[in-house]
């Protein structure tokens, strides 16, 4: 299997994205360790600066978004890049929660304006029936650069010293600079002239398109399964060994790596993608089954079981990403892709705010009950995702008469 797609706009943006995610693998690997051990946090102060700035983040999206569409999203997503090396550069100055907070907050906004310029920079430059193919690709490398970059973290976190951490931050800093390099690759998309008349965020006024980014962000909170609740569960609740939670890590990423591409076969279109999202749900809920069968029987079971729950579980991931890109795109007006994927953002973001707390409640508190609650949950979603699809296909406002809005 190739790395990289074929040579072309989807090509330098999986390059970037490449480069980009190796220094975030770093920063999500040392992050807690640094702010802890060398700024001299407490745990509870990451916790809250980290669900500020993710809260920072959501709110922040659409309105990112918006921006790319008006001033072009290859502009918008430089600008990012280069801000993003520039507040993380700034963590080597903080010594204080109100400094970590200040930076985070930064970081926050420049990641939100990132996101909703890269998908309408998909837009812009790839066509429209390989912006799925090519999401796909992204996730993929996606996830080759964070483990590469939690590899190089960990030689810093061996050495445990304020040099190492910052170091990191460093490597982190120049990635985000060689990812806007190679970003000026790619040829500029125009930017969208804004509409004469009606609000601007038409996004957030949308009523079916915000019930699917609802149901898809709640869907999202199975991605906590694997890195949260499942190392506690098999160390709390299963006779399997403890070095299985890295085992089911690695099953995970492998599978994306190799066949997220594959998967988003036939997502292209809303009504394939609302397809997929139901699959997801079932699958997902099926692996919630044999992860609550995994508790109490004896080690070998326990192993079967644990792996075959990963395996089936990353089998719905790989089809809800899909469909949560195919339905995104294929449902965002010409004219406003940027805010649409800024708002299709904030689902993602609010699944990730409330899956700790879920999915250790229910999981891992309630033990079987909560694991098959949470597979009925899982299934319920993806049932939903395909009418509310129709639903929103069915109220696709007309395209807005619009004037050039000067650049500059």
């Amino acid at each position: 299997m190739r790395l990289l797609p074929e040579p072309g706009p989807a090509r330098t943006l999986a390059l970037s994205t490449l480069v980009n995610t190796v220094g975030r693998g770093t920063w999500l690997t040392a992050s807690a360790l640094f702010l802890t051990r060398s700024v001299g946090l407490s745990v509870a102060q990451v916790g809250l600066g980290l669900t500020l700035t993710a809260a920072v983040s959501l709110l922040a999206s659409t309105p990112m978004g918006y921006l790319a569409d008006r001033y072009g999203p290859r502009g918008i997503q430089l600008a990012a890049l280069v801000a993003s090396a520039g507040f993380t550069a700034a963590l080597l100055t903080v010594r204080s929660f109100p400094g970590f907070l200040a930076v985070g907050m930064a970081m926050a906004v420049a990641d939100a304006a990132s996101r909703g310029a890269r998908g309408a920079l998909i837009a812009g430059a790839v066509p429209a029936d390989q912006r799925v193919r090519t999401r796909a690709w992204l996730r993929a490398v996606t996830n080759v650069g964070i483990s590469v970059g939690a590899v190089v973290a960990g030689f810093g976190i061996a050495a445990g010293t304020r040099a190492g951490y910052l170091t990191l931050i460093l490597l982190d800093c120049v990635t985000y600079l060689v990812a806007a390099a190679i970003l000026l690759r790619l040829p500029s998309v125009p930017p969208v002239p804004a509409p004469t008349h009606g609000p601007r965020l038409i996004a957030l006024r949308d009523r079916p398109f915000l019930v699917f980014t609802v149901l898809d962000g709640l869907m999202s909170v199975h991605f906590g399964l694997v890195n949260i609740a499942l190392p506690l569960w098999i160390a709390e609740h299963t006779t399997a060994p403890e070095w299985l939670v890295s085992g089911c890590m690695l099953v995970n990423t492998v599978i994306v790596v190799l066949f997220q591409v594959r998967a988003s076969r036939g997502t292209e279109e809303v009504a394939g993608a609302a397809r997929a999202a139901r699959r997801a749900g079932a699958v997902i809920a099926v692996a919630c089954g044999l992860f609550a069968a995994s508790g109490g029987v004896p080690t070998p079971a326990a192993v079967a079981l644990l792996l075959a729950g990963a395996f089936v579980h990353v089998v719905g991931e790989l089809w809800h990403a899909a469909a949560g890109w195919g339905i995104s795109f294929g449902l965002a007006p010409a004219h406003a892709q940027g805010q649409y994927q800024g708002a299709y953002g904030m689902g993602m973001q609010l699944g990730g705010m409330v899956a700790p707390v879920v999915v250790t409640t229910l999981a891992v508190g309630w033990g079987v009950p909560g694991w098959l609650l949470l597979g009925g949950v899982f299934l319920l979603l993806g049932l939903l995702v395909p009418p509310v699809a129709r639903w929103a296909e069915r109220t696709r406002p007309d395209a807005p008469v619009a004037h050039p809005v000067p650049v500059g």
